[in-house]
Formats: C-alpha cells, structure tokens, sequence
C-alpha cells in the first residue's frame, strides 16, 4: 500500500517513485509523488488516462515528452501538464538523471497500478522495458483501465479481448493484482 515517503524502484526502467501524498492522505484528489528518471532511459508505451490529469514540474535535469504528436525536451524548473485522454510518454534523453515533481488529478487507484508494474519487474516477470507478459498485461489492462489506457487498438477492441481472456490468463497462474506488491 502506497504511503507518504514510500519509494519503490523500478530495476528495468531505472525509474524510482517516491510517494508524497498518496490517495488516501488527499481523500483521492490527488497522488503526489516524486519520480526520478535514470539518464539514458527508453521511451515507454505511448498511453493515455481517460479521466486524469497529469502535472509535471521538472526538479533537476530534463524530460524529453511526446504528446499530441510533438516531442519537447521541458528543462529544470518548467512544468507542464498532460490532459486527460491525451496520448503521451516520457524519458529522459539526458546524461543525468531526470527528477520531476508528479501530480495526477483525482488519484484514482494509480498507486496500485504503479505498485503492481513495478513489483512485477523486480521479480523478473517482465521484458527488459518493464513490459508484462501478453496474459498479464491483458489482466492490468483489464483492472486498471481507469486510469490507465494504451492507445491502439480501439478501446472498445480492447475491452471485448480483454474480457473474452481473463479467464485464460487466470487459468495460467496471473492476476489482475497481487496482495505481495500493494501491502
């Protein structure tokens, strides 16, 4: 479970999150969280959250995003902010490590999310970017899909897929979430 000052890192992106005030501390009006970038890092799945809004202000270093089909590198002390149901990703290009300030608005259950894809990596049950296996991702896709979306294929094909696979991808041993990874 996400609490103030928690931190967890991600081995296979290099990303650490510390927690300021999580959902229950702003009675879910917003997760703030500290996010630190290793330099170098990869572009992730572009994604997009159907009903938040992210801000961003940069700390130290500088954050390469592509959004509405532009990429800008924002540098210490800019912000920014992300739209809900805007297509984005983030990463940080530079030589140094990258951290920013993280605001999203309501808070929702994406602690849960963050939490649960970053336990998944540590115990090497994703790629090297930090992406689950087809069954897996099929399950947090499902779970998580308030407040975490990708944007192709239609959302609506997802859905119908995802439901028809949830029984399979029980069946072979994942789940949606594991208790391990949000205590």
């Amino acid at each position: 479970m996400a609490y103030a000052t928690k931190r967890i890192h991600n081995i296979r992106t290099g990303q650490t999150i510390r927690f300021l005030k999580t959902s229950e501390d702003t009675d879910g009006e917003v997760l703030d969280m500290e996010a630190t970038f290793k330099a170098h890092s990869r572009e992730p799945a572009s994604h997009y959250h159907p009903s938040q809004v992210e801000d961003f202000t940069i700390l130290a270093g500088e954050l390469t995003v592509r959004s509405n089909g532009q990429t800008r590198v924002y540098k210490q002390g800019e912000s920014f902010r992300i739209p809900k149901q805007t297509i984005h990703s983030m990463w940080n290009e530079g030589d140094q490590q990258t951290v920013v300030n993280w605001q999203v608005r309501p808070a929702l259950i994406t602690e849960y999310f963050l939490e649960t894809a970053t336990g998944l990596a540590n115990e090497g049950k994703t790629n090297e970017d930090g992406v689950p296996p087809f069954l897996q991702a099929v399950l947090l896709l499902n779970r998580f899909m308030t407040v975490y979306r990708l944007p192709k294929p239609a959302f609506a094909i997802q859905k119908v897929i995802f439901t028809a696979l949830t029984p399979v991808a029980y069946l072979f041993g994942y789940r949606a979430t594991y208790k391990k990874y949000i205590d």
